[in-house]
């Protein structure tokens, strides 16, 4: 197990929770309702930028979402190019195939904004969180290994102090 591939791991655990996080604020102040029959343009000029806060946080959150998104699509190529667990393969290749159902889930809440379409929205967001969390946590179960951090090209010196 390299020590990149961890860290890339970690990364995208972190961005899907923080995410999810911007997710809640940004259903929180009805972002999502700036859109309205126009999505998946907005408020603002062309409808392409912002015009008011709630349109900015509408927009930020679906940069964030589509960064995270790539993060997720490249852990999932990393874990199946590299010699990793099948756990570790499978939790991403999860996360991968609810990531298309999430992003048409996210634009339901704003077609159809209630409860359920937050409810699901939300689900798929935890699917996700969720194997991203169990592939990082089995990352570290295995050991790491120095042949494994030379051929990645990482300086992984493990003994604190040492020169």
């Amino acid at each position: 197990m390299t020590t990149r591939f961890r860290q890339l791991l970690t990364g995208t655990t972190a961005l899907t929770f923080l995410l999810i996080l911007l997710g809640v604020y940004t259903g929180a102040i009805g972002a999502g309702l700036t859109c309205g029959a126009r999505w998946p343009l907005c408020d603002g000029w062309m409808g392409l930028f912002p015009a008011n806060w709630a349109s900015f946080v509408e927009w930020f959150h679906r940069l964030v979402a589509m960064i995270t998104g790539f993060a997720i699509i490249g852990s999932a190529v990393a874990a199946w190019r590299g010699e990793y667990s099948s756990r570790i393969k499978y939790a991403t290749a999860v996360a991968t195939v609810v990531l298309p159902v999430q992003i048409l889930l996210g634009a339901n809440t704003i077609i159809n904004f209630g409860a359920l379409a937050q409810v699901l929205h939300h689900a798929a967001a935890l699917t996700i969180l969720t194997a991203m969390v169990a592939a990082t946590a089995w990352s570290f179960a295995a050991p790491a290994t120095a042949a494994a951090d030379a051929a990645a090209g990482t300086d992984t010196d493990a003994t604190p102090g040492s020169d």
